[in-house]
């Protein structure tokens, strides 16, 4: 439930205060934004409060709920073993992205939180892991309250991004005759992998990146012997077409390579059928963000992955 919270230190002016209302104890009360902020407002402070019904999903794109959304996220970025927790999918992929090395929690794990948390990073610890949670804030159905509930217990929050959507026809409207050549591959060759920004990828990456129902890459060639221009990933599902791993040689930015790339993997992703586009994007990313704005994407939720407390110096770190 969203509410509208106004409140006033005294002598300043009243502030509104709009999120999800995540606990309220000892005369605090603890607001949870849509980015996953949270904001204390002291008791004596309130001055009104009110229930905001949430925005029809259209105002945003594709009607979507978020349970959808991340399902549909979780199969184009599947782990190399997981397993069932009542309704928490434990996940790992020998450290290859927090996408794939951690928790995403849908429903009730179906033991005490405490008692969930414990098992998670056991099960974590036993493969040489760090304890993730995957979380999400700012849609009907995400998880503000388990989010205050594992910051209350120590768990810090290391990357926000969002997870953005748009209509699929328009981007692949945009694709244009005359432009560089794209070629589109079931598989990542070595000239894709030669432009991918991580680099020294495992046997486990290649089966992430390869992962999902119906996989694209793009690649732009580059100049004889170099790396490829640009590169991109789609994974068509359903209705849905996710693009990831959209990336440009730094020296031939700002050429229009990015909007060649997608609107070709959206092309494709029209011919299997899809018809809505979702892909994520770093909150600190504002080049992207920018890009995408242009290409009729906007916010639906912001996600964010909560590591366990304590954990000890040998653990890996995965990247986002």
């Amino acid at each position: 439930m969203i509410i509208d919270i106004e409140g006033a230190a005294e002598g300043e002016k009243f502030t509104d205060t709009v999120g999800v209302l995540t606990s309220w104890n000892n005369g605090v009360l603890l607001i949870t934004r849509r980015g996953g902020e949270s904001v204390r407002i002291p008791e004596s402070s309130l001055v009104a409060g009110k229930v905001v019904p949430a925005a029809p999903e259209r105002r945003r794109g594709p009607a979507a709920s978020y349970e959808e959304l991340a399902r549909v996220a979780a199969r184009a970025w599947q782990p190399v073993e997981s397993e069932r927790f009542g309704h928490w999918e434990l996940r790992a992929a020998s450290g290859f992205t927090r996408r794939a090395n951690s928790v995403l929690p849908l429903g009730d794990p179906g033991v005490p939180l405490d008692e969930a948390l414990t098992c998670v990073r056991d099960w974590y610890a036993a493969r040489g892991l760090p304890a993730y949670v995957q979380t999400a804030t700012g849609a009907e159905g995400a998880q503000e309250l388990l989010c205050a509930e594992l910051e209350a217990r120590g768990w810090a929050r290391e990357v926000s991004a969002e997870l953005w959507i748009g209509a699929l026809a328009p981007l692949a409207d945009r694709e244009v005759s005359g432009g560089p050549e794209v070629v589109l591959s079931r598989a990542a060759d070595e000239a894709w992998l030669g432009r991918y920004q991580r680099k020294g990828l495992s046997e486990v990456a290649l089966r992430v990146l390869g992962s999902g129902p119906s996989v694209w890459f793009a690649t732009v060639p580059g100049a004889e012997g170099e790396p490829p221009a640009a590169i991109g990933r789609c994974v068509v599902d359903g209705r849905w077409a996710g693009f990831s791993a959209v990336e440009v040689d730094p020296a031939q930015r700002r050429r229009g390579l990015a909007t060649v790339v997608m609107p070709a993997l959206a092309h494709r992703a029209l011919d299997e059928g899809a018809s809505a586009a979702w892909l994520q994007v770093e909150t600190d990313n504002a080049g992207a963000r920018a890009l995408y704005a242009g290409m009729g994407f906007s916010a639906h939720h912001a996600y964010h992955h909560y590591r366990a407390p304590q954990a000890s110096s040998g653990d890996r770190r995965p990247p986002s």
